[in-house]
């Protein structure tokens, strides 16, 4: 910076006639000036090296022009008073204006040297307090933290002492050594972070929270320790979801710009200069890195690259895309049990077959959205009596006072041809809403990291909105979210209050780890606190079912709800999401709990099974039902039961009261389906009779044409006695095109899901078939379920093509 505009007032002013070299008061004003100089040398640079000398040629030049001003008012000229002024060094001359430029111009050049200044970077992690507008406080000599605006747009001030001028300070932020933030009702947000782009920034970690899939930010789930009063101390952890469990020493692998790097390197990167980001895990991981990216990595593209790290990154990109081509299976950490459909008996061997109800129906709207999303079906999430018992059919209601009706039909099994299908339904009986016992009921919702998808808490809290639309005000509801930790959120309310129930769900975010095993102990006491007599009292978890912190393995959750439902309390499990869904959690807490499962895809669904099947969902009429059959061998030589392969029980556990079975609810229907080598017929499929010495073959015609006999066992909700009931099934030669429409769409389901399996016990897996044979069973289909199944059928052969 240059002072020549300085020269020039001085030389024009010098060139007047009979004028002063310079002003009055010259020698006072530059003392000032050359003592400011001085004295800025000495202190800390905290103000822009070019606001003093600017401050000091606008005095000059104010001071110059109020002169001239001054000169132009007065009547008679003034006299030459600096030349009769002297210092106590002498009159000033030319020689000292040279001596007092050269001086300013030799400060000016010291000023514009370069100033060496921390880089940014090197800072680890700083916290931020967000400060109000500077209030002075009589007892403070600092602002008061507040809250955390949702967004800062101010750049950040310099903070300086200005001996000139007062200025209003309209925000600061203070930079530590430790991450403090407002403590918040809802989970801590990443927005404050990531949108002060000035700031070193804690950072990057905050930046990814829903902008990668699969990455998970932990920290407001597990607070720590208390700072002080309303504040919380929180640690940061990322994690790659479905990669490994949440340990320390599981770490991803971290590559930036195709270079490998640290978890350190990584948190020192500034968002805003972050391009793209890729999540892989598994395959695609391991192929690429090794064994080094088993927890998987984080490929981060950063902007202005040279053109040989673009070359380099073109690479590795196009080696990316072509592991996921190859492996698209591995590209999602979704968990099924395994198990092997159940096989043929023979009759004469094992007479008897024993198994529980089940009434869920997770397992049809989970493969829907795997077609529908053009997806690979995992053939363990084909659970076939979990696709049949999705669909209602027409039963009878039941009479003598009993909780449900008993129904059967035999007919053709349409996938091998001579055999036989035996079709069993239960129709639960329907009790009007306004005679239902009031209800007890504590949401837990997982609020998790996991949980942050669209399809996963956002429509979690649409569903549980539809399910408050059918509570009365003699109903409760408590709420209990789980992340890092469990807490309540809600007391036990009246349904009546549905705004302040509907407020506490809203502000739900997702944000942590996965402690489900201490949220479903915390929801269980809060039911048992609350419990209503001869009420219904039921915990309603909601979640992907990704349980990663504390009681988190299948057996030792079913330990834990098998310890649960001796409470009376009973268990309804939603599951929601994809890419890292825990398919065998959900049902192993089902199964155990006294339960039932569905899995909500979508707000059609959350419709159906929470609003039009409430009270079958939500209201048991029966528990520990068991079916239990006893074929004739006169009329089968070996039977197999489609599905229902987890549900299978001993043939003693059918009149032992203490093992446990499923629950059937308001109005519900439950069927299932056998499968029939008649006696007479010749089957690949039939295993080979062994010649026994010692075994007797009682003859069996002593019983007319019986094919069989059905045993029923039930308790009611709040007994522990069970009682029986029983019906016999007679010998008919039935065929497939007179069959109900129930027995045709009932059996073109169950084939659809044997197909889907890739079942090696049918010979017929034309799709063709199975679409006509459910078209003619679709019948009055007044809510259109079976007409969607029918354009499932139509999807899927598109694919498959």
């Amino acid at each position: 910076m240059e002072n020549n505009h300085i020269d020039q007032q001085f030389n024009e002013a010098s060139k007047l006639s009979e004028e002063p070299t310079v002003f009055p008061g010259f020698e006072k004003v530059w003392g000032k000036i050359e003592e400011k100089l001085d004295t800025k040398e000495e202190k800390k640079r905290m103000i822009p090296l070019w606001l003093p000398y600017g401050i000091a040629a606008s005095l000059v030049i104010g001071m110059g022009a109020f002169y001239f001003m001054n000169k132009k008012e007065s009547a008679e000229p003034l006299k030459p008073v600096i030349a009769e002024n002297t210092t106590s060094r002498g009159p000033i001359n030319k020689s000292d204006i040279a001596k007092i430029e050269s001086t300013i111009k030799e400060n000016i050049r010291k000023e514009e040297l370069p100033v060496t200044v921390p880089n940014p970077i090197a800072y680890q992690s700083p916290p931020i307090v967000i400060m109000e507008p500077y209030k002075p406080y009589p007892t403070c000599s600092l602002p008061r933290p507040v809250e955390a605006p949702d967004r800062i747009t101010a750049s950040l001030p310099q903070i300086y002492n200005d001996t000139l001028q007062t200025k209003q300070i309209e925000e600061v932020v203070v930079m530590g050594y430790s991450k403090v933030v407002k403590r918040k009702e809802m989970t801590v947000s990443s927005t404050v972070t990531s949108s002060v782009s000035n700031l070193p920034q804690p950072a990057v970690y905050s930046s990814l929270q829903g902008t990668a899939q699969g990455i998970q930010i932990n920290g407001s789930g597990n607070q720590g320790t208390n700072i002080a009063p309303g504040y919380i101390n929180i640690k940061n952890q990322l994690v790659i979801r479905g990669a490994a469990s949440i340990k320390q020493e599981n770490k991803a692998l971290y590559v930036v710009n195709g270079m490998m790097t640290n978890d350190e390197d990584f948190r020192k990167l500034d968002p805003n200069k972050i391009e793209s980001i890729n999540v892989l895990k598994g395959n695609s991981a391991t192929a690429i890195y090794g064994s080094k990216a088993a927890n998987g990595v984080i490929v981060v593209t950063t902007k202005d690259l040279s053109r040989r790290e673009r070359k380099k990154l073109k690479k590795l990109q196009e080696e990316i895309s072509k592991q996921q081509q190859i492996t698209p299976a591995t590209q999602n950490n979704e968990s099924y049990d395994a198990f092997v459909e159940n096989p043929f008996e023979l009759t004469r061997n094992q007479p008897l077959s024993t198994f529980s109800i089940d009434v869920d129906n997770a397992s049809y709207s989970n493969v829907r959205r795997m077609i529908n999303n053009g997806r690979v079906v995992d053939k363990n999430a084909v659970r076939i009596e979990e696709m049949v018992n999705y669909f209602k059919y027409d039963y009878p209601q039941p009479e003598n006072g009993d909780p449900f009706s008993i129904n059967t039909e035999y007919s053709d099994a349409p996938w091998n041809p001579k055999h036989k299908l035996l079709k069993i339904g239960l129709q639960g009986k329907n009790i009007p809403m306004d005679k239902l016992p009031a209800s007890n009921l504590v949401f837990l919702i997982d609020v998790s990291g996991s949980m942050s998808d669209e399809n996963k808490l956002p429509l979690l809290k649409s569903s549980f909105k539809v399910l408050l639309n059918q509570l009365r005000p003699q109903d409760k509801v408590g709420i209990v979210v789980y992340a890092g930790s469990a807490g309540m959120v809600l007391p036990p309310t009246s349904a009546g209050e549905k705004n302040k129930i509907i407020e506490a769900l809203d502000h739900l975010q997702a944000g942590g780890s996965t402690a489900g095993g201490a949220g479903i102990q915390l929801a269980y006491k809060l039911a048992e606190e609350n419990f209503v007599k001869n009420g219904n009292n039921r915990v309603i978890i909601a979640t992907d079912g990704d349980f990663n912190v504390g009681t988190s393995s299948t057996s030792d959750l079913k330990t834990l709800i098998e310890d649960k439902r001796k409470s009376g309390v009973f268990l309804t499990c939603l599951g929601f999401g994809m890419g890292n869904y825990k398919d065998n959690t959900l049902e192993t807490l089902a199964d155990k709990g006294n339960g039932n499962y569905a899995y909500i895809d979508n707000m059609q669904e959350a419709n159906k099974f929470l609003g039009k099947e409430f009270a079958g969902s939500m209201y048991a009429i029966a528990k520990d039902v068991k079916i239990q059959i006893e074929f004739n061998p006169e009329y089968v030589k070996s039977y197999r039961l489609i599905g229902y392969e987890n549900r299978k029980l001993k043939n003693e556990d059918f009149t032992n009261d203490k093992i446990d079975a499923g629950e059937l609810g308001s109005g519900h229907t439950v069927t299932a389906l056998y499968e029939v080598i008649p006696a007479d017929v010749n089957s690949d499929f039939a295993p080979k009779e062994s010649d026994l010495k010692y075994t007797q073959k009682a003859s069996s015609k002593g019983f007319g044409n019986e094919l069989a006999t059905i045993k029923f066992r039930y308790k009611k909700p709040d007994g522990d006695i069970s009682r029986e009931i029983t019906q016999v099934v007679k010998n008919t030669d039935n065929r497939i095109s007179s069959a109900s429409p129930d027995f045709k769409f009932a059996s073109s389901v169950a084939w659809f899901g044997l197909v889907l399996r890739n079942s090696e016990l049918i010979t017929k897996k034309d799709l063709s078939d199975i679409e006509n044979l459910a078209k003619e069973g679709k019948n009055k289909d007044e809510e259109g379920y079976r007409s969607e199944f029918i354009r499932l059928i139509e999807s899927y052969k598109t694919v498959q093509k």
